[in-house]
């Protein structure tokens, strides 16, 4: 019997790479042998379906919350063995769902997994709120400017007031710029730990449109490392670097990435 592990992944603003972070993370715990489901909660303008290339999946996340299917119905084997229950794509499937059934279909979601991790809605609309309430932990995903910053306070807020916490935040698509803020300035800033420094990295991009999660498809690359890195610390255990990345350090990975060898 497992106790499961409910980890809201969410963001203040869109664009931040919050999808493709859930898909990645999701995938890295799977492949480490940890029974691992995703659920797309943006029942308005979801796209992992889209991304893990599921998006003409018949059953989705909009069927269950219409009450139109089960959500036994809407798990799909995705890449690494993990579970994934798309949600929709369409308008008019987005119209006719209750997402106050968020909650049940959850509930059967946690039977025989260890972690379920959520892709929450962007922002702070009504539908964006109820992923925050029903976890145990909310990751913040954020990017290392101002703006997302901004954004990502108030989610934070948001989180405290339904009653939940931010266990800490992903800084996605750093480029170690002068420009870009430092990752104590971002832990200062929303007051919770960096748990990873997903670095800018060309291979993401290539995965998406091969839709293959980067862990899978480019294991060795910078991004796919600190995913698998992050993985392996949510499950307690010790990330054994690749010999060729402890020599080298983050920014020259990320200078190797661009400019190959």
């Amino acid at each position: 019997m497992y106790n499961p592990r409910v980890i809201t992944i969410a963001s203040g603003k869109g664009g931040t790479g919050k999808t493709t972070a859930t898909a990645n993370l999701g995938t890295a715990l799977a492949l480490l042998g940890k029974k691992t489901i995703i659920l797309d909660a943006d029942i308005a303008m979801a796209n992992l379906a889209l991304i893990l290339g599921m998006e003409k999946s018949r059953i989705t996340l909009h069927e269950v919350l219409a009450g139109e299917a089960d959500i036994k119905d809407a798990m799909y084997k995705g890449p690494g063995g993990v579970i994934v229950v798309p949600c929709g794509v369409s308008l008019s499937g987005f119209q006719k769902s209750n997402p106050e059934k968020l909650q049940d279909a959850m509930i059967e979601l946690l039977k025989g997994t260890e972690f379920l991790l959520i892709d929450a809605p962007a922002g702070l609309s009504r539908d964006g709120v109820i992923p925050l309430a029903v976890a145990d932990e909310v990751v913040l995903v954020v990017n290392p400017e101002i703006s997302s910053m901004a954004d990502a306070l108030k989610t934070k807020i948001m989180t405290e007031m339904v009653g939940s916490r931010v266990s800490g935040a992903i800084l996605n698509r750093a480029n170690f710029e002068k420009t870009d803020l430092s990752m104590r300035e971002v832990e200062k800033i929303l007051g919770v730990k960096i748990l990873e420094i997903i670095p800018e990295d060309p291979e993401v991009r290539r995965s998406a449109a091969f839709k293959t999660p980067i862990v899978i498809r480019s294991e060795d690359s910078p991004a796919a490392i600190a995913y698998r890195r992050l993985a392996t610390k949510m499950i307690g255990e010790e990330f054994a670097e690749p010999e060729t990345e402890r020599e080298e350090g983050v920014v020259s990975r990320f200078v190797r990435s661009i400019f190959g060898e």
